[in-house]
């Protein structure tokens, strides 16, 4: 039986799906254990479907809901039962995805402000992948392909985009999620907004009841010149 031949469209796409290309996967916001149901299996299924072969998060890997700076829910976990459950959830992520970078969040970062707040020196806290069992690489910021990968504390990903006249991929805003070109005669460069993970009936994310519903999404990055978001049917 003849082999089937492949139409030179079909082999330019093979040839492209063949190449060392990075084609990132960005996870984001989850704050484990407040992370929706089915979220994991989402994203392990845009890795799959767009042949990724690197992995980004965006940060707020845990909530640490009973530290934080905001309003605490009175009837919620207490520290040492939420943060066991966070470990148990952050586990499934790592046995998905053991190779990633992490971006560290506003959240992530509690404890080790509150250290601070109280002056605790910095050689009495453990690190996160100490603390969450992972191996992770912990970072503030990173960058690929000349985009810069960054939690996103200050603006959105656009006015980000335009300040550092960089390609920049931003979590932090659970509502949005967008890519916006900016395109002049001698550039062209993009904002992307990733969408979360957060469960919005949890009463982490009680704060945001009233406000818009949450982007259920993640993203992906291909070479540095392509862009998109995925949003999770729900």
């Amino acid at each position: 039986m003849p082999r089937p031949r492949l139409t030179s469209r079909q082999f330019k796409a093979l040839q492209n799906l063949k190449s060392k290309e990075r084609r990132i996967l960005v996870i984001g916001d989850l704050h484990c254990p407040f992370e929706l149901d089915g979220y994991l299996e989402f994203c392990v299924d845009t890795y799959e479907r767009h042949l990724c072969n690197q992995v980004v998060f965006i940060g707020d890997i845990i909530d640490n809901h009973y530290s934080s700076y905001h309003e605490t829910d009175p009837n919620g976990m207490g520290g040492a039962y939420e943060l066991a459950q966070a470990i148990e959830h952050v586990e499934a992520w790592s046995e998905a995805f053991p190779e990633a970078d992490v971006i560290i969040g506003n959240h992530d970062r509690i404890i080790m402000r509150n250290a601070f707040s109280s002056s605790v020196p910095k050689e009495w806290i453990k690190d996160y992948n100490e603390v969450l069992g992972t191996s992770w690489n912990w970072v503030e910021r990173i960058e690929y392909d000349g985009v810069q990968f960054v939690h996103g504390e200050g603006g959105t990903a656009r006015t980000k985009a335009k300040n550092d006249f960089q390609s920049t991929v931003q979590g932090h805003i659970h509502t949005q999620a967008y890519v916006e070109w900016m395109v002049g005669n001698n550039f062209k460069l993009f904002g992307m907004q990733v969408g979360c993970g957060i469960d919005r009936n949890s009463y982490a994310a009680g704060y945001a009841k009233h406000f818009k519903k949450q982007a259920i999404g993640c993203g992906v990055v291909i070479g540095g010149h392509t862009a998109f978001n995925v949003l999770m049917e729900l």
